[in-house]
């Protein structure tokens, strides 16, 4: 094999130091979506149209912001450097995914009112780390179980002898 086959949407961007606006907005965007940071400046989803588009549409915002951004395709030369990629992101949902379940077990013991509203909570969270989630970790399972439990006929069950 000549190296790995997955091809990646990668987003090369630089924007003025001020105003500082832009560069935070963009910051936050590019989180959101998941993105792996390869070097300051360059990041990286997995190729596909929905990935291609929205880091266009950041390309397009940081121009208009006066930077200069470009929107490449291409995959690793190396196996070892997607497999980094592929790791920094894994255990970056793997976080998100710890913090969901420290609450959901943390919501077990409230009252139910309490616990319905973390629930909902929890769920969109939820929602929102899996789009983003590209290489989904073991702790998502755990974190999906842990919400789900905090569902009324979840609770009551445990509670009934």
């Amino acid at each position: 094999m000549n190296g790995p086959e997955r091809q990646w949407a990668l987003l090369s961007y630089r924007l003025p130091r001020e105003p500082s606006t832009p560069r935070i907005t963009v910051w936050r965007k590019l989180k959101r979506l998941g993105v792996g940071q390869i070097s300051d400046g360059l990041v990286a989803l997995p190729a596909g149209a929905r990935t291609q588009e929205q880091l266009e549409w950041i390309a397009e915002e940081v121009t208009d912001s006066g930077g200069t951004a470009t929107v490449w395709i291409a995959h690793p030369a190396a196996a070892g450097h997607e497999q980094q990629l592929v790791e920094d992101m894994t255990q970056a949902r793997a976080a998100e995914y710890r913090q969901v379940l420290a609450q959901a077990e943390y919501a077990r013991d409230t009252d139910d009112a309490e616990r319905r509203r973390v629930l909902a909570k929890l769920r969109a969270e939820l929602r929102r780390i899996q789009r983003r989630d590209y290489f989904p970790p073991s702790d998502r399972h755990a974190a999906e179980r842990a919400v789900e439990a905090l569902h009324p006929a979840n609770t009551t069950e445990e509670s009934t002898p």
